[in-house]
């Protein structure tokens, strides 16, 4: 039966610290592990991460490319077959935020676009921001509807007013 007074690590759960420079019978005795002179020798004596020795470092040898658009707009794409394959029942509305709570689209996405690979049998309400007109078509064929949506507006802070005289 387990008492505390019987708990034990398992054998190999730790090992003893290293004991650096205590007299050459430790065998990490004087240097203490770092070798003879230099900097890795000297107290505080390490080189930033990505440092070569005074060569010219990778990161700046590589050339640079292209840059990151902070202002970019992510769009969710969904096909009718993917549509066909969910439960009019359960999802009443196929719009952005109901695919997300639903975890049918993972990750994060500003705007919902339709795309019309594949055939479509089930009747939809379907709002989204952009949907081709071959997605349209099938939706209206099944008995469905679709809403276009306006472009999300940018989430930001607030423009400045211009000072009046």
């Amino acid at each position: 039966m387990l008492k505390l007074n019987t708990i034990r690590k398992h054998p190999g759960a730790t090992s003893a610290r290293k004991r650096l420079g205590r007299g050459p019978g430790s065998g990490l005795g004087i240097t203490a592990g770092k070798g003879d002179k230099g900097q890795l020798a000297r107290s505080g004596g390490t080189s930033r991460p990505g440092f070569e020795g005074g060569q010219m470092p990778l990161y700046r040898r590589v050339p640079k490319r292209g840059f990151t658009n902070i202002h970019r707009r992510t769009n969710a794409v969904l096909n009718v077959v993917e549509l066909e394959k969910m439960d009019p029942a359960v999802f009443t509305e196929i719009s952005l935020e109901t695919l997300v709570a639903a975890n049918r689209i993972k990750g994060r996405y500003d705007r919902l676009t339709i795309l019309g690979t594949g055939e479509l049998t089930k009747a939809f309400n379907v709002k989204a921001h952009r949907i081709s007109p071959s997605a349209q078509e099938k939706i209206t064929k099944a008995g469905g509807k679709f809403e276009i949506l306006g472009t999300p507006v940018a989430k930001g802070k607030p423009k400045k007013k211009a000072a009046h005289a």
